[in-house]
């Protein structure tokens, strides 16, 4: 019997549900932030717009505010003429215009009242914005509503400016401002502790011993919920010590965290303290996918607990595959991996019956794989910027055919 029979196996979808569902739980507090503050957050509330866009008539021209009924053409005429008044500075409250007046207005300053259409100065004569008192020649029949910003146009007051569970983008930032808001209220980033797991690892800038390697992993997931909006409380490195692994969760949950992650101890070796410790509370599978194919799914104190591979490929392709999609289903976190289709600069063989994960250069067009298949080649996964999903199969793909990726930057 091989070793993965022993067993559940899954596909990639069913495993990315899986994760899914197990943080469908966490239920993001709400904060308010100033705006400054606010980019990639996820509203936590509805804004109701406390005022229109455009909160006033104005215009949208430099030009002179006229009444659209004076410019008619009289007969024999090409312009009509008519009386400048005093000008309308932005920020400033005219007074009314009466018939056969135009006012100068510069660009998003209020309309007076009784104006319904804005000329452009460039198509008046005699040029310029003339002194009060002075006849201006304005071209015949101007429409109503030209060159004007209508008040509520935009947004109407009371409308739903923004809705709860969007991801605050400068734009949506931008319309916040608008609207008068100096802060928004948003959905809290959930908290999370970090575990790396082996005897074999010590922490960067520690002494390392002849048969021990530095963690690369502790750093890798405490950088990717960093970018998916999730605050690391802690991270720690948990020796092969059963008992000391379950004494340190048991501390890390008096901190509240919404979820643990992982590193490594998901296998079915000897020294597994990951799967030994949780196995009782959770499930550990093998996904057909290579590289990360052991995960483990738990549930501890009353928090999510997701069970990743050890080695750092594995670990940071195990993060996008599975735990990103399901923080951005569930709590909305930023940074979304796009699914993109690329054509193969080379020639790649496939994995039969699992679905292969490689590290890839994309230039925007063609992928060409970095680095071999391997989860222990950390540099050329530096050197990547997409990572190439290969479906299972057994024939070769040639180059230029065609193969999804998940572009990451």
């Amino acid at each position: 019997m091989s070793r993965h029979a022993q067993h559940p196996v899954r596909s990639v979808d069913e495993h990315r549900r899986a994760v899914t569902e197990a943080l469908r739980g966490i239920r993001p507090r709400g904060e308010t932030v100033p705006l400054r503050e606010a980019l990639g957050r996820v509203l936590a509330e509805d804004l109701v717009a406390p005022l229109s866009l455009q909160p006033f008539d104005n215009s949208q021209m430099d030009g002179f505010a006229v009444r659209a009924a004076d410019t008619r053409r009289a007969p024999g005429e090409e312009d009509a003429r008519l009386v400048v008044v005093a000008p309308v500075p932005a920020g400033h409250v005219p007074g009314p215009l009466a018939t056969g007046e135009a006012a100068p207005v510069m660009t998003g300053a209020p309309l007076p009242p009784g104006a319904d259409a804005v000329v452009p100065v460039e198509e008046t004569l005699p040029g310029g914005f003339p002194t009060p008192g002075s006849v201006l020649r304005v071209p015949a029949d101007q429409p109503a509503g030209r060159f004007v910003r209508r008040a509520g146009e935009d947004l109407a007051e009371g409308a739903t400016a923004l809705s709860a569970g969007q991801r605050l983008t400068p734009a949506r930032i931008g319309l916040a401002a608008a609207l008068g808001c100096a802060a928004l209220r948003v959905r809290a980033r959930p908290r999370a502790v970090v575990y790396t797991t082996g005897d074999e690892v010590v922490a960067p800038g520690a002494a390392r011993g002849p048969a021990q390697i530095f963690d690369a992993n502790a750093a890798i997931l405490g950088a990717q919920l960093t970018e998916a909006g999730v605050e690391v409380l802690a991270a720690h490195l948990v020796p092969d010590d059963p008992e000391a692994f379950a004494a340190r969760l048991a501390a890390d949950a008096a901190q509240g965290p919404d979820l643990f992650v992982s590193s490594g101890g998901v296998s079915e070796g000897a020294y597994e303290v990951v799967r030994q410790v949780l196995g009782p509370h959770g499930e550990f599978v093998h996904v057909a996918m290579q590289p990360g194919g052991p995960q483990g799914l738990a549930h501890r104190h009353g928090v999510p607990f997701v069970c990743l591979p050890g080695n750092p490929v594995s670990t940071l392709v195990s993060f996008e595959m599975f735990l990103r999609p399901a923080l951005t289903e569930t709590v909305g976190a930023p940074v979304p991996r796009p699914l993109r289709t690329a054509r193969l600069a080379e020639a790649v063989r496939p994995l039969p019956g699992r679905t292969q994960v490689r590290r890839g250069v994309w230039d925007g067009a063609e992928v060409r794989m970095a680095g071999g298949p391997g989860s222990h080649l950390l540099a050329a996964a530096a050197r990547a910027n997409a990572l190439v999903l290969l479906p299972p199969g057994d024939a070769e793909l040639p180059a230029g055919a065609p193969v999804e990726l998940l572009a990451l930057d």
